[in-house]
């Protein structure tokens, strides 16, 4: 029986990998439950796509979001199966938001499902349209990266732990940005994704977003949520909406967010894809017990503790 009370931090983009969640739907039938219903709901194997599609055929938004979403969900169901799992606080970076909204009640599975899909679709779109890139900074101060975010007209996309910022733009003001930051001595590093999310370029598939989401009743969060854009708790339903649109555009607050969800529990479970926030929490804090929740063994090892690994 698991009795510590849980932070959940839900993977974004960029995590994806083929052959993702075919071990989980193999292994458990309440992750069995939520691909074979996210199959239904799109009209399409999504599940074949994770288990069997190739990585190039993962990276596209339209794929890579309800993929990524799925599989999270997919582990969130089996751990909601387990008796005396308790969640006080979640949030996800960006994508991964929207599972946290599933965690925290907010929203069922498919009515986030099929906004995520349409989310990706009009991301996709805008990459389409404005041909743009993105790039970490390493180690540098926000002030310092901001200042020179204007001089090269971009964006700070997200502030993802201490050490760690994305600026994101046109492709040939993002290649200016390194440029001039290399002669101040800023360690940069392209990033490999298909467009500048998190920055202006995104303003139509925000507005066009926003249209999607005036029908969608959100009920207020049954646990701590935080929210990327203005990297705080939310708990009003019709800010959480504007906030979701918000996203889109504006800075991920990511170490915010974390930092907010450390102040409720140590214990943090990283669900979906990669191990990247179990990296950005160890930034923050060494002492966080992270896992990383991202294959049917991490589960099992998760789920059924040794008696030296007992949670208490």
């Amino acid at each position: 029986m698991i009795n510590t009370a849980f932070a959940l931090a839900f993977a974004g983009q960029g995590a994806q990998f083929a052959g993702m969640g075919a071990d989980i739907y193999a292994a458990y039938p309440a992750a069995r439950k939520v691909f074979d219903e996210a199959d239904k709901i799109l009209g399409y194997s999504l599940s074949s796509l994770c288990f069997q599609g190739k990585e190039e055929d993962l990276t596209a938004c339209a794929h890579c979001q309800p993929a990524i979403f799925t599989m999270s969900a997919s582990i969130l169901a089996v751990l909601q199966e387990s008796p005396g799992f308790t969640v006080v606080a979640c949030g996800g970076l960006s994508l991964g938001e929207w599972t946290a909204l599933v965690a925290a009640g907010c929203c069922d599975f498919p009515t986030a499902l099929r906004l995520v899909q349409r989310r990706g679709q009009l991301m996709d779109e805008a990459c389409r349209r404005h041909p743009g890139a993105m790039a970490a900074v390493l180690g540098a101060e926000p002030a310092e990266v901001e200042t020179l975010c204007r001089e090269c007209d971009i964006d700070i996309a997200n502030l993802n732990c201490p050490g760690q910022i994305v600026v994101s733009g046109l492709d040939e003001k993002v290649t200016k940005f390194q440029e001039r930051g290399q002669t101040q001595g800023l360690k940069t590093m392209r990033l490999n994704v298909a467009g500048a999310y998190h920055s202006r370029l995104m303003q139509e598939a925000a507005d066009e977003f926003r249209q999607c989401l005036q029908d969608v009743t959100l009920q207020a969060p049954s646990c701590l949520l935080v929210q990327n854009f203005p990297g705080t708790a939310m708990s009003s339903p019709d800010e959480i909406k504007e906030n979701l649109c918000r996203q889109i555009t504006g800075t991920v607050r990511w170490e915010s967010c974390l930092r907010l969800m450390l102040e409720r529990t140590n214990c943090v479970l990283e669900i979906g894809p990669g191990k990247v926030q179990a990296g950005l929490l160890k930034r923050i804090s060494k002492e966080t017990d992270v896992r990383s929740l991202n294959s049917a063994f991490a589960l099992q090892q998760f789920l059924t503790p040794t008696s030296a690994d007992e949670r208490h």
